[in-house]
């Protein structure tokens, strides 16, 4: 992990807002608690730093408490799969994956918010897991729940087309939608013009309203029939 602005050990008014985000520290022994307070390090990072680069080492695990981060895989020509965004209290998993494995970065990791996070130490973290039963139980936990969303991606991306991909997206989304085509793209894990193209004709079959840096949906059933053609 790439460093913003850090200093190592931890304040009182750190160790509220640590636990306030990841209780599962209140149930760690002395020890260990005392360990990540004297040993974990307080990074601020800016909106659009790179935190990690796919095939760098990976030496921290980081507890998130403020700042949303991206975690993203790059084709050779630079487009970009958004594999999920890791918010305040949650495991990065890719990070789980590369300090266990003692392997680099399998992906890449962005700021999409400025950030602070506090990075634990691999050796420190190994010993959580082994250690600590209820700090092992939310990391594999949170590693499986990745997971099955990981694989749920690598379906949609391989066996649906993009207009159905597309309209389950807008249909999850709160209205009025204020997605950007390209923000959509990379969910989808296409390009912003396939997006474009796409929303065109749901507009033209009377489904959507699309408006500057806005979405609005006129018709749900045929969005929906479209994200589910076998019902229709």
């Amino acid at each position: 992990m790439k460093d913003g602005s850090d200093a190592r050990g931890t304040s009182k008014a750190d160790r509220e807002r640590l636990v306030h985000c990841y209780p599962v520290l209140k149930e760690l022994s002395p020890d260990l608690l005392r360990r990540v307070e004297e040993r974990a390090r307080l990074v601020q990072v800016p909106t659009g730093r790179r935190l990690f680069e796919e095939g760098s080492p990976c030496t921290d695990y980081p507890l998130l408490v403020e700042g949303i981060i991206r975690a993203s895989k790059f084709g050779p020509d630079g487009h970009e799969i958004l594999l999920y965004r890791l918010n305040p209290g949650e495991s990065c998993v890719i990070t789980v994956i590369a300090l266990l494995g003692g392997t680099p970065y399998p992906a890449v990791g962005t700021a999409e918010t400025r950030l602070t996070l506090f990075g634990v130490p691999r050796d420190l973290f190994v010993d959580l897991v082994l250690k600590a039963e209820a700090f092992r139980t939310f990391v594999f936990q949170s590693l499986s729940q990745r997971m099955a969303r990981l694989m749920a991606l690598i379906d949609d991306v391989a066996f649906r087309r993009v207009d159905q991909r597309l309209a389950s997206r807008l249909l999850r989304h709160r209205e009025p939608i204020t997605a950007t085509h390209q923000m959509l793209a990379d969910e989808l894990g296409t390009t912003r013009e396939v997006v474009s193209r796409t929303l065109e004709s749901f507009q033209e079959s009377g489904m959507l309203r699309l408006g500057r840096k806005r979405i609005e949906i006129l018709d749900r059933h045929g969005l929906d029939r479209v994200h589910r053609p076998e019902t229709g």
